[in-house]
């Protein structure tokens, strides 16, 4: 029986303190001297699309998901699980799984959050008419009927998740699967309040409507400006939470973000300008950090009707990822640690075997010999050119890698037109394969391999490229029944290299700057999954 029982006391509470840790003079734990003000600010790169967990479909609407509701579990500094709503969580077969929810937790209206409350949020995922980008991630989870909802084929009230009364979940899956806990931390399956989503519809996230139940909510936004989140009061940890309010500041410029920051103007920012972190790690080595970040940076091959018809040849797409020099885009461009990619899955997932892909052992001369052979074999060339679109989304990080790679592509032949799009526009042009080649990266949902070869899959609804591969379908639909499912994990990766299903360039590392002050970051979380009711500002020396 898998079961397990956490006591839902922060470690940052004091049996003796008895009042808010943000009014305290001194941290009860560490003795630290906290600081008068308590507030804490950080750079968005984009403008977050929505910030319902349903319709959420980027890390920066996860970041601030993670602040305004919480799910049923959350995680530790490290990545480990630890209580949400939940406070147990239990199985006896890894497939019937039973959640007990805790007493006091509360909407921000001070209405209960129940069980029933996550039945209606994750039936919401699966609607259909709610056109959730992550639907896909419900099936993913094995949660039972889910595919036949998602499909419209049958109702969402026969998902595998039901109220056995307030306090307690019951899920049931098509099949067992041990990590399913890990699956709940993530947005999709955070809880929505009804009555709030029924009266104003999808007006429901403004901020004189919106109904959350995490340790922050949100108090005002401006549209590519700010957000501005405060303490919810009704959180049932309230008492414990030390940072009393979030801004977070919208800066698509990464200089000009690293300018305000280093002039005090906020607190975090990651996504640091190309190059830059070298000489910040040298000059504040206490404010520059870098640690392993489970991301994978890659460029989508548009392989839909709509696609380039040369890239509908795999020797095409072999030739132009042969071509591109890892090394020079991880060592002279990034120069944060990032490692080259040949692979999809990032080499920090926990269990997974990095995979000796053929070409990773190979010189990059051998890569571009080989490259020109495969244009010439597939009948392009020089005297056979080729024009391709490739987009990205507004970055000079995404701009500069995009110079350089088309500057690799020429001696194939390949002219590459490139095309910058705000956010926004940029999800909707690549998700209707509006284009040949897309910028494109994935950070892992949960910390295991599925979560990275899943999105390759012919029915998963990120997979823009439109990438096809029944073999991949057939072996990422059999591990999850598996035990040890590590050798399918390799197998899978072997034929997306053969396919060129995609063109990997690098694995991410979390690099960004954090004002000194700022204590109890979760530098060990690859995920980078962080909550600001963890944090708090000490007083400066």
């Amino acid at each position: 029986m898998t079961k397990h029982r956490i006591l839902a006391t922060s470690t940052l509470v004091s049996l003796a303190l008895c009042q808010p840790l943000w009014a305290a003079d001194t941290h009860p734990v560490t003795g630290e001297p906290l600081a008068a003000d308590q507030t804490f600010q950080y750079r968005l790169l984009d403008q977050f699309p929505s910030i319902d967990p349903q319709l959420i479909e980027e890390t920066v609407g996860g970041h601030l998901a993670r602040q305004l509701f919480e799910g049923l579990l959350t995680q530790n500094a490290d990545g480990t699980l630890r209580p949400g709503v939940a406070e147990e969580w239990s199985s006896e077969d890894n497939q019937t799984w039973t959640f007990k929810l805790r007493e006091d937790a509360r909407w921000s209206n001070g209405d209960p959050v129940t069980a029933q409350d996550f039945v209606f949020a994750w039936r919401r995922a699966a609607d259909p008419a709610t056109a959730s980008e992550y639907a896909w991630y419900v099936e993913l989870s094995q949660i039972a009927n889910a595919a036949a909802a998602i499909a419209g084929e049958a109702s969402t009230e026969e998902l595998g998740v039901r109220a056995i009364d307030d306090l307690t979940l019951e899920v049931t899956l098509a099949q067992p699967l041990p990590y399913f806990p890990q699956m709940t931390v993530h947005y999709t399956f955070m809880p929505t309040h009804q009555p709030t989503v029924e009266a104003h519809g999808a007006a429901w996230t403004n901020p004189k409507n919106i109904v959350s139940n995490g340790a922050y909510k949100l108090d005002d936004m401006a549209t590519n400006e700010f957000v501005r989140l405060v303490q919810n009061p009704e959180y049932w940890g309230a008492d414990d939470v030390i940072i009393t309010e979030i801004t977070g500041f919208v800066i698509n410029d990464a200089n000009q973000a690293l300018t305000r920051f280093q002039a005090g103007e906020f607190d975090m920012m990651d996504d640091l300008p190309a190059g830059s972190y070298p000489r910040l790690e040298e000059e504040t080595p206490d404010v520059a950090h870098s640690v392993p970040r489970l991301c994978s940076y890659y460029y989508t091959v548009n392989q839909s009707e709509s696609g380039h018809e040369a890239l509908q040849d795999p020797r095409v797409r072999t030739a132009l990822s042969y071509m591109i020099n890892r090394e020079v885009i991880t060592d002279q461009v990034l120069k944060a640690g990032q490692a080259p990619a040949f692979s999809f899955t990032h080499w920090a997932t926990a269990d997974f075997e990095l995979p000796a892909i053929d070409y990773s052992l190979w010189s990059q001369q051998e890569r571009m010999e080989k490259a020109v052979a495969l244009m010439e074999e597939a009948g392009y060339g020089p005297d056979n050119p080729i024009e391709l679109n490739l987009i990205y989304n507004t970055s000079e990080n995404h701009k500069q890698i995009a110079t350089v790679v088309s500057q690799m592509w020429r001696p194939l032949g390949v002219t590459t037109v490139l095309n910058n799009f705000e956010w926004q526009s940029y999800l909707d042009i690549r998700g209707n394969q509006n284009f040949d080649i897309a910028r494109s990266a994935w950070c892992g949902d949960y910390n295991e391999a599925s979560t990275f070869l899943d999105l390759l899959t012919s029915n998963n609804a990120n997979n823009d490229g439109k990438y096809v591969s029944e073999e991949v379908d057939r072996l990422m639909a059999e591990s999850v029944t598996m035990s040890d499912p590590q050798p399918v994990y390799t197998q899978v990766e072997q034929i997306l290299a053969e396919d060129m299903a995609i063109l990997p360039i690098y694995h991410y590392t979390q690099n960004f700057v954090l004002d000194p002050t700022i204590k109890n970051w979760p530098k060990e979380n690859v995920e980078n999954n962080w909550y600001v009711k963890d944090i708090y500002r000490v007083a400066p020396e």
